[in-house]
């Protein structure tokens, strides 16, 4: 399967990114681009982003790159560092890339629609040695 089919595939099962209503902008091999708009049910009490959104924007991301090089690929450890607030109206995206010989350990970007970085991800990727079929 290529990269696009497997995200394809992924993301049909995945409820979770389907609620947050993900959108997948880009899927090559080692890169992704996601983005989603904030809305009121995704604030805490105090009427910013919970931080769990930005953190799943970037779980996703990174899931997918990970997945792209064919192989299921699941997180073994993450980490966020949250930069500026995110309020509701907010358009996140989440850029990651990497290439072959780094792909265990992906950090995400997360940035806000001036383009500002509100987050950083990092995770360590753990391969099976099972293949994407279809």
């Amino acid at each position: 399967m290529n990269p696009k089919e497997i995200v394809n595939q992924m993301f049909s099962n995945d409820s979770f990114s389907q609620w947050l209503d993900v959108k997948i902008e880009e899927v090559i091999k080692g890169r992704c681009v996601v983005s989603l708009q904030v809305s009121n049910l995704m604030t805490n009490g105090f009427k910013i982003a919970h931080g769990g959104i930005a953190y799943s924007l970037a779980d996703s991301c990174a899931a997918f790159v990970a997945n792209s090089f064919g192989f299921i690929a699941i997180t073994k450890s993450s980490n966020i560092y949250y930069l500026k607030k995110v309020n509701k109206g907010d358009h996140l995206t989440a850029h990651c890339a990497t290439t072959e010989l780094d792909k265990k350990n992906l950090e995400v970007e997360i940035t806000n629609q001036h383009q500002e970085l509100v987050a950083n991800y990092s995770c360590t990727i753990h391969y099976t040695n099972e293949q994407w079929t279809s």
